[in-house]
């Protein structure tokens, strides 16, 4: 498949990637939402995280608490 060729498609990519292990971890974003506030984000809850998967814009200190949130020690690019 290769790398994203665009902004938007990296951003529609990430947030894909990211709902799939959501669903893998079998948590909910209320699940996630208090995971993250054990990795700096004491502000998310499901509605801010169904939201930004949604707009499929977050920061990059988001994605990875989210990465470790969800006990992913490793994530490839080509997973993405």
């Amino acid at each position: 498949m290769g790398f994203a060729k665009s902004e938007a498609e990296i951003a529609e990519r990430v947030a894909a990637f990211l709902k799939a292990e959501i669903v893998a971890a079998e948590m909910t974003y209320a699940d996630l939402a208090r995971e993250l506030r054990k990795h700096g984000h004491p502000k998310e809850s499901a509605e801010t995280i169904k939201q930004k998967l949604k707009r499929g814009t977050f920061s990059a200190t988001f994605l990875l608490a989210t990465v470790a949130a969800l006990g992913l020690e490793h994530v490839a690019l080509e997973d993405i």
